[in-house]
């Protein structure tokens, strides 16, 4: 379809015949795409806008790395355990951090310290 060597000028006015408009984002400080048991972390990626038939879609490079999205317990889950175990709230919530949320491990992780 195109020419084996194509320069950048050319494939975008191509594209832009074809009623394709691509746009690099600046100023990208970061990506991050959130999935329920982890994150993809993009640190200064490169990210370009297209769109096309009214449709916007967004393609994104660069070096990655994956974490595990720190679990921020609920505010009554929190409170249950305070009570339950007669702590205070910084020991509350991270025994339910270190449990991933399970209150009822929390609090016996409490009661045996």
């Amino acid at each position: 379809m195109f020419p084996r060597r194509i320069d950048r000028k050319q494939m975008e006015r191509a594209m832009r015949q074809m009623g394709v408009k691509m746009e690099e984002l600046e100023g990208v400080r970061e990506v991050v795409i959130r999935l329920t048991d982890r994150e993809i972390v993009l640190p200064s990626a490169q990210v370009v806008q297209t769109e096309m038939a009214g449709q916007r879609s967004y393609q994104v490079s660069g070096q990655e790395f994956e974490r595990k999205p720190e679990l921020e317990p609920a505010e009554d889950d929190i409170k249950l355990v305070m009570v339950q175990t007669g702590v205070e709230r910084v020991e509350a919530t991270q025994a339910l951090k270190e449990t991933s949320g399970d209150i009822a491990e929390a609090i016996l992780k409490l009661k045996k310290s």
